[in-house]
């Protein structure tokens, strides 16, 4: 049906294709603007204000983790012998 020829051009389509992509893909500049910037979205860069928020909520739970343990520990009746 096409020969030679188009069994040529076929492999290096086949092998040219898989190359470029690779080749464009791993370029430096490429990598810098996507997933640094992409990483940037996903993880944003802390704010202190939020990060003053977090501090004082897990200082929270702690306290009332406490109170909760100390609470139990209050009702529970020592067994005499």
């Amino acid at each position: 049906m096409g020969g030679v020829k188009l069994e040529i051009f076929r492999m290096f389509l086949y092998l040219s294709f898989p190359v470029t992509v690779f080749w464009v893909s791993n370029q430096a500049e490429y990598f810098e603007e996507y997933v640094i910037k992409r990483k940037r979205e996903i993880y944003p860069p802390e704010e202190k204000m939020r990060r003053k928020e977090l501090e004082d909520f897990k200082e929270r739970m702690r306290e009332k983790r406490e109170q909760k343990l100390l609470r139990h520990l209050g009702t529970r009746q020592i067994p005499e012998e």
